[in-house]
């Protein structure tokens, strides 16, 4: 695992057993964001030679200067993306690493506390938030579950409140239980077309990064062929077969008017929105049931 020191700006290397604490960040992707070796270049440079992404991390660094951890975590320059391996071993380890950080710093490029009637300021805050673009993220998902504590800044890294703070409005933006919130194994409990209907409305740049973006949520590891398009949702759903034991993958709708009436209906979905009428789905096991558990195989689903 990479680490940027937050101090000297260097980018270390750790081995698992190794990893001291450190500060995660969480964001919405721009166009332009750093990559770890145009950041090792501009990291000296003065703040007006820096490109936005840059600016992003180093700002980062000066807003937790006085925690007591020495190292931060950030997507976009601790990862070495002309490194195809490293970036599958990223991805497979995401929620892992946002879960085991000390805390999440949430940044909201498109929120300003300061901004509307001052004599308002709750119910501004408020609206600003269910109109943020990082409620709409595919990989934002497993960075509001994932992490232990989490803290939401505005676009000037103006502390706003905590995860705990804002615990009713997220519920009312996401429709996802606060119980679930840094707790891997009740969310690995949780049923696998609740888990989906989580994502339902949320997009990603890539088409696959909807199936990359869930495989902590479920718990699952799937390698990355960016290229295959929608099938690697399909894949998703084919690895959760082969490790959770879940019927309740196969309880979803095709989205309206997306495929003609006559066709007919897959057993997998085709993409996440299927899942949008889960939210409320529950499993109930019987203790009269008693029978082998189903799986795929490489001609049928054998139920």
């Amino acid at each position: 695992m990479r680490l940027l020191n937050k101090q000297t700006f260097e980018i270390e290397s750790f081995l698992d057993d190794e990893v001291p604490p450190y500060i995660i960040l969480s964001h919405r992707w721009s166009g332009a964001e750093t990559s770890m070796q145009e950041f090792a270049l501009q990291r000296r440079l003065s703040r007006d030679q820096w490109s936005p992404g840059t600016a992003k991390v180093l700002t980062f660094c000066e807003h937790i200067r006085s925690y007591e951890e020495q190292y931060v975590w950030v997507d976009t320059c601790c990862i070495d993306k002309s490194s195809s391996a490293e970036l599958q071993e990223a991805i497979n380890s995401m929620f892992k690493w946002y879960h085991q950080a000390e805390q999440c710093v949430v940044y909201m490029h498109d929120v300003d506390v300061t901004a509307g009637d001052p004599g308002d300021k709750h119910s501004r805050l408020e609206a600003q938030l269910k109109r943020s673009q990082w409620f709409s993220r595919g990989w934002t998902l497993q960075e509001l579950l994932a992490p232990r504590k989490i803290v939401f800044v505005d676009f000037r890294w103006t502390q706003m409140g905590s995860r705990e703070d804002f615990k009713v409005i997220l519920h009312q933006i996401t429709r996802i239980n606060p119980s679930y919130h840094g707790d891997p194994a009740k969310i690995h409990l949780a049923p696998v077309a609740e888990r989906m209907s989580w994502l339902s409305l949320r997009k990603t740049s890539r088409v696959e990064d909807m199936a990359y973006c869930m495989l902590g949520v479920f718990d699952v590891n799937m390698t990355m062929l960016y290229g295959e398009g929608s099938k690697a949702f399909i894949r998703l759903q084919k690895e959760i077969i082969q490790n959770i034991d879940d019927e309740s993958i196969f309880v979803w709708q095709p989205v309206q008017n997306a495929a003609d009436e006559k066709s007919c209906i897959p057993v997998l979905a085709p993409e996440a929105a299927c899942f949008s009428v889960c939210r409320e789905v529950t499993i109930t096991k019987s203790v009269y049931l008693n029978r082998d558990p189903y799986r795929w195989t490489n001609k049928v689903l054998r139920i």
